[in-house]
C-alpha cells in the first residue's frame, strides 16, 4: 500500500532531489517581455460582428501562449476596405447608434447607412471598442487598431501579415 508523501516532513535532501514537484510557476508577461506583431485585415464582405469579435480577440492577446489580463499584449491591428463592411439581417436600416451632446434634448440617433456614408471607419471602431474592456486597459488597447477606408495604409514598413 502506498503512503501519501507529506512536503512539510520530507528531509530537505529529498526535497532538492525532487524539487520539480514544488518549481511550477505561472509566467506573467509584462511590457518588456511582450511579443508583438502586426495583422492586416481585409474588411471586405466581412460581416461587422465576427470580424469585429476576432479583432478584439486579436488586440487583448488571447491567442498567444503568455497572455495576461492585466498587460497590454496583443497585436497592432490594420483594418482595410472598412467602407465594404456587411451588415445581417435587416440591421443596415433597423440599427440605431446613439450619441449624446451633452445638452438637454441633445441625443442623436444615426443608421449604419449614414455612417457608412460619413465615417465607414467608426463602424468598425464602434464594434471592437464596445467588446475591448471598458478600463484604463481597454482604453490603451484600443490604439492598436487602425481604420482605412480603402485599399491603401501607411503601416508597410511594419509587414504587416494578412490574416
Amino acid at each position: 500500500m502506498r503512503q501519501a508523501i507529506v512536503y512539510d516532513a520530507v528531509s530537505p535532501s529529498f526535497r532538492k532531489q525532487y524539487s520539480y514537484f514544488m518549481e511550477y510557476r505561472t509566467l506573467s508577461a509584462n511590457k518588456d517581455t511582450v511579443n508583438k506583431s502586426w495583422i492586416l485585415i481585409d474588411a471586405t464582405n466581412a460581416i461587422l460582428g465576427r470580424l469585429a469579435s476576432k479583432v478584439a480577440y486579436h488586440i487583448r492577446g488571447k491567442n498567444k501562449v503568455n497572455f495576461t489580463p492585466h498587460v497590454d499584449c496583443g497585436d497592432n491591428v490594420v483594418i482595410i476596405n472598412s467602407k465594404s463592411i456587411k451588415f445581417t439581417g435587416n440591421k443596415l436600416k433597423d440599427k440605431k447608434y446613439v450619441s449624446y451632446t451633452g445638452y438637454p434634448g441633445g441625443q442623436r440617433f444615426t443608421t449604419p447607412i449614414e455612417m457608412l456614408a460619413k465615417y465607414p471607419n467608426r463602424i468598425i471602431e464602434k464594434a471592437v471598442k464596445g467588446m475591448l474592456p471598458k478600463n484604463k486597459l481597454g482604453r490603451k488597447l484600443f490604439n492598436n487598431l487602425y481604420v482605412y477606408e480603402g485599399n491603401e495604409h501607411p503601416h508597410k514598413a511594419q509587414n504587416p501579415k494578412s490574416i
